[in-house]
């Protein structure tokens, strides 16, 4: 979105801090400038807003109602306005604070050390653009969990799809896999978020089979893709409470065969966000996955249980950081270290690397420099169906090319 169709609202209790902003917002081509003094001031402008706002900066430290405060009440009042923290305060504590703001379920762009730049402003706010979605798409309104008797007519009607997320080689820019992440495209209520059918399915016993219909479908976009030359390798989730399944691994071997998919073209990620329930059958299935020559990815790494446990118990091939540890990391010192440890354990352990959560020029030649492998996220595209990957690729270049010629320049 164009920067002049955004309203800002900057809450700032120092006047000469909020001319500031006000003037680099302005200088950037922003036009509708919204001001507060302190939370509650900012409370009353959105309430009394002739325009929605879209991005509200907040400074951290202000008398009466402070910056997380107001966080707290944008949270309880289920508001849509992306944020963006602006302080003074020691970074440790910032980042607490960006911490907080996502577990409250606040959109948060990120944050920037006063004095306030130019360039660290103009960064985030182009960060709005990549929302999955904006603001006045969303309307306010939540869409409704569906019923069992809707994902059972879903699955029996395959309305289930993977859509595809790119991830490139830092080294070279080139797209080199793809993740497969289900669509469920709903014959009337057109795209089901994710988030409100597969904890369903996983709760009801269905994820088996969604599952085996990713796989199938996967396998099929992969066949298309090499007829065209393009030996994509496809990392595709499995479900720890699957992996619990005495033969599961089997299953999903026998379909990929069916489709004539070579092993070395497929990573499982299994999520270490959760403790595995059944330990033997869990670690036979993954152990007779990786036997066969297929890649095993440890998701979300360094957020959930016994992370070097895992790795030593589990045969990975991939260790993949969690977007906590990725997005906007230039910039802040704590987390670069844990990235940068994460990093170097994976390269010891001899595991391939991937980051998720890329979003700014700025996170891609840092990763770089730490020697990540692969990356994945909105920078490079967000995910796309199947008969728009090569054309995400191709856009992808494009953009890659233009940041290589920013970055020389």
């Amino acid at each position: 979105m164009n920067i002049q169709e955004l309203h800002f609202l900057l809450v700032e209790d120092h006047d000469f801090q909020r001319r500031v902003l006000r003037r680099l917002l302005t200088n950037l081509g922003a036009v509708h400038i919204t001001d507060a003094a302190d939370g509650h001031a900012a409370l009353a402008a959105l309430e009394d807003a002739p325009r929605p706002v879209d991005i509200c900066i907040v400074d951290l430290n202000m008398p009466g109602m402070d910056g997380m405060e107001l966080i707290r009440h944008l949270a309880e009042a289920r508001s849509k306005v992306s944020v963006i923290l602006s302080s003074a305060l020691d970074r440790p504590l910032i980042a607490s604070v960006e911490t907080m703001a996502r577990a409250y379920g606040v959109h948060l762009l990120g944050a920037m050390e006063k004095p306030a730049t130019a360039q660290a402003l103009q960064d985030l706010v182009a960060l709005y653009g990549m929302r999955p979605q904006s603001r006045r798409k969303s309307g306010g309104t939540s869409m409704q969990e569906p019923s069992l008797e809707e994902l059972r007519a879903a699955l029996a009607t395959q309305q289930f799809e993977p859509w595809f997320q790119p991830k490139a080689d830092l080294r070279s820019g080139e797209i080199h896999s793809a993740e497969a992440l289900a669509r469920w495209r709903h014959p009337e209520r057109g795209m089901i978020p994710p988030n409100l059918f597969i904890p369903l399915m996983e709760e009801h016993g269905m994820i088996d089979e969604l599952t085996a219909q990713i796989v199938a479908r996967t396998a099929e976009a992969w066949r298309i893709w090499a007829t065209r030359g393009q030996h994509y390798k496809v990392s595709i989730n499995l479900s720890l409470s699957s992996l619990s399944l005495p033969g599961y691994a089997e299953g999903l071997i026998r379909v990929l065969e069916q489709h004539e998919v070579p092993p070395r073209n497929i990573v499982f990620e299994v999520t270490e966000s959760a403790a595995m329930s059944d330990l033997p059958h869990s670690l036979e299935n993954l152990a007779r996955l990786r036997m066969k020559g297929y890649g095993l990815s440890i998701d979300d790494y360094g957020t959930g249980y016994s992370s070097m446990q895992q790795l030593l118990r589990i045969p990975f091939s991939e260790l993949k950081l969690d977007r906590a540890f990725v997005t906007g990391t230039s910039g802040d010192h704590a987390k670069a270290l844990v990235l940068s440890s994460a990093l170097a354990l994976a390269h010891e352990l001899k595991l391939e690397s991937v980051a998720e959560g890329v979003e700014s020029p700025a996170d891609w030649h840092f990763l770089n420099q730490l020697n990540c492998r692969y990356a994945q996220g909105y920078l490079i595209s967000k995910p796309v169906p199947a008969a728009e990957f090569c054309s995400a690729v191709t856009t992808w270049r494009r953009l890659y090319a233009e940041i290589n010629q920013e970055n020389a320049a």
